[in-house]
């Protein structure tokens, strides 16, 4: 570079690592994604729900590449690297990251194990994924070799053990429900100045609300947001629809960005794709993702005696083990609206019915085992993640169901049995763990029975049928 300064050098580099390859024009290679699908296609009738279903998995299992998307393109001169439409790639390579998302090229990847509980583990779509699937997402920070000599690897991250998918419609259809009981006394509230109002839906409080004429008092709203949506997807209580995350989850773990997001026609992350992710293909994901069957209770020798000591030592205050649905109906919305689930409704499905098979209520809704109540809570110090936010020592509380197939367990992956699980337990949960260390030996296995009898369906998805399809790689 004799004869060309460093500042004229820092922006040759700028423009290239700026500029948009032309992927579409490299030989051999063909989008994998096949034919797009159009949120008219979704709703004009031409398909049924099976066949909805079908394309939903199709899109879940794809393995995306960079005709259809994948990846993004790095701006040195932009100040933010861990924006999801801007992150540079490891060794330079152009396609990962790992440590920031770009992690991965099909959804398959972080949720592909049915059941760990056996050797080899059950593989199918839809599943958990072990700790080599953890996502870690914005550190700016690593210390690996603990330079610091804090006694562990220094992170300023989060660090995400994937869930799975079953159930999901169900949830989502209680949590919608939640939505609509607490919209409607904030409601209350305001037309009712200086009187406080109890959040209570579904026999789960969230604290209070109160309004005095100009301003709402949120302080003592508890395990929510402000806005009062439930949001049951995530470990932080982030995403109030499977649809929401994944619209974010496209993003992060391949650089695809939803045309919802950024626009129709329009570049988001300078790759020289548009529509990377349709407004159809992600309602059929949504479909795909909440249409599968539910987790199964299989009793087993001590687990109803663990199922009364459970409730005794205070575990049911948060892992409720039946939510209802008022409705058997689930509904599918876009554009999707928070704070009033009722808008925008597209499609329509029974929870009744295969493969969801919830269990039918006398009022004509179903009933759901998930064991949890949709609320964040503080898990106190050992659990505090250090991304740096108000919700490092909050979490969800973890769903149970299926949890006897689905180690590793906690948001992280740490525990590697159900026993280290409950000891890592503090904060709001301190003292149903005393309680359980407090139990005798036999006491303690037959709480452990009972979460061994929540498990995953055998065999998902299998009625959507065989699927292959060829990809150029």
């Amino acid at each position: 570079m004799l004869g060309t300064s460093k500042s004229s050098f820092l922006a040759v580099v700028a423009v290239v690592a700026f500029a948009a390859p032309s992927f579409a024009q490299l030989t051999g290679q063909n989008a994998n994604l096949g034919n797009r699908l159009t949120q008219t296609d979704i709703t004009n009738g031409s398909m049924n729900l099976k066949q909805i279903r079908r394309e939903g998995r199709r899109i879940f299992t794809t393995p995306f590449n960079k005709v259809d998307g994948h990846g993004v393109t790095y701006d040195v001169n932009n100040p933010d690297h861990t924006d999801f439409t801007n992150r540079p790639t490891l060794q330079n390579n152009g396609t990962f990251l790992r440590i920031n998302g770009l992690d991965a090229q099909t959804c398959l990847e972080c949720h592909g194990v049915v059941s760990n509980s056996s050797i080899p583990a059950e593989l199918g779509i839809g599943g958990v994924a072990g700790a080599a699937g953890n996502a870690i997402f914005q550190p700016k920070n690593i210390d690996v070799d603990d330079s610091s000599n804090n006694g562990f690897a220094d992170f300023d991250g989060r660090f995400i053990n994937p869930p799975f998918l079953f159930g999901a419609g169900g949830i989502e259809a209680v949590g919608k429900e939640m939505t609509t009981d607490l919209q409607a006394l904030k409601q209350q509230a305001f037309l009712n100045p200086n009187t406080v109002v109890s959040l209570d839906t579904k026999g789960i409080n969230f604290g209070s609300i109160s309004y005095d004429g100009s301003n709402f008092d949120y302080s003592n709203v508890a395990g929510i947001d402000q806005d009062l949506v439930v949001r049951p997807f995530g470990r932080k209580g982030e995403f109030f629809t499977t649809r929401d995350f994944d619209r974010g989850a496209m993003q992060f773990h391949f650089g695809m960005q939803p045309e919802e997001v950024v626009g129709s026609g329009v570049d988001g992350d300078n790759d020289g794709v548009v529509d990377e992710i349709t407004i159809g293909e992600l309602s059929a994901l949504h479909v795909f993702a909440n249409l599968q069957p539910k987790p199964e209770i299989k009793p087993r020798p001590g687990s109803g005696y663990g199922m009364v000591l459970f409730d005794q030592i205070g575990c049911t205050e948060c892992h409720r083990p039946v939510l209802t649905a008022d409705s058997k109906y689930h509904t599918f919305s876009f554009p999707d609206v928070p704070t009033d689930p009722s808008q925008n409704v597209y499609l329509t499905a029974n929870l009744r019915t295969s493969p969801m098979n919830f269990s039918p209520t006398p009022g004509g809704g179903v009933a759901l085992f998930p064991f949890a109540d949709l609320k964040r809570h503080d898990m106190g110090p050992g659990l505090t993640e250090s991304f740096g936010g108000a919700l490092d020592a909050q979490f969800t509380t973890a769903r149970l169901w299926g949890i006897a197939d689905t180690a590793p367990y906690l948001h992280d992956g740490r525990a590697l049995s159900l026993a280290e699980a409950i000891d890592a337990h503090g904060g709001e949960a301190a003292q149903a763990r005393t309680n359980f260390t407090n139990l005798s030996n036999s006491q303690q296995l037959a709480v452990l029975a009972l979460l061994r009898s929540l498990r995953t369906p055998r065999n998902p998805n299998m009625d959507l049928g065989p699927f292959q399809q060829n990809v150029n790689n």
